[in-house]
């Protein structure tokens, strides 16, 4: 369970991914590469669920909303294999004027493998990147499920 910016505890959003032997590197471990990959679709399945259905190609193509990477970091902790389904827990943490940012922590077997930060800017697709303030049908459904983060000692 996780404490929301409201308050309230909830359940986190885990997306599942099934790791197969084409994804690994001669190591016999995910490749490096495909872990971005990973946990760009665990972030559009959350889109999905969340939006009743539309992810980022619906956002792109039905609403001319676009939502490009400004930012991508991972930490790694642990390797990626097959052996194991990857769960990937999804969190909004940020929601900005113009952006968001989620969090992805990668787990197999109960093992954090990784963590990711990913911030979105808001954008209209067709007029190639003008960013725009996220849009307040949008805002009302990430505004409840942002993630309260003990804040980071510098």
């Amino acid at each position: 369970m996780t404490k929301t910016s409201t308050g309230t505890t909830k359940a986190p959003f885990v997306h599942e991914i099934r790791v197969g032997w084409g994804h690994c590197d001669p190591a016999s471990i995910a490749f490096t590469g495909h872990l971005p990959w990973f946990a760009l679709e665990a972030i559009d399945s959350w889109w999905e669920t969340h939006l009743g259905g539309d992810g980022w190609f619906q956002l792109n193509i039905d609403r001319n909303i676009g939502t490009p990477f400004v930012h991508m970091s991972f930490d790694f902790s642990a390797p990626v294999t097959p052996r194991h389904r990857l769960m990937c827990e999804v969190t909004p943490v940020r929601l900005g004027t113009k952006s968001i940012e989620f969090r992805v922590i990668g787990r197999q077997d109960g093992k954090q493998c990784f963590e990711g930060r990913f911030v979105n800017v808001f954008v209209i697709s067709d007029q190639h990147g003008k960013s725009i303030p996220a849009p307040s049908d949008i805002r009302a459904i990430i505004e409840p499920l942002l993630l309260t983060l003990p804040i980071e000692a510098k």
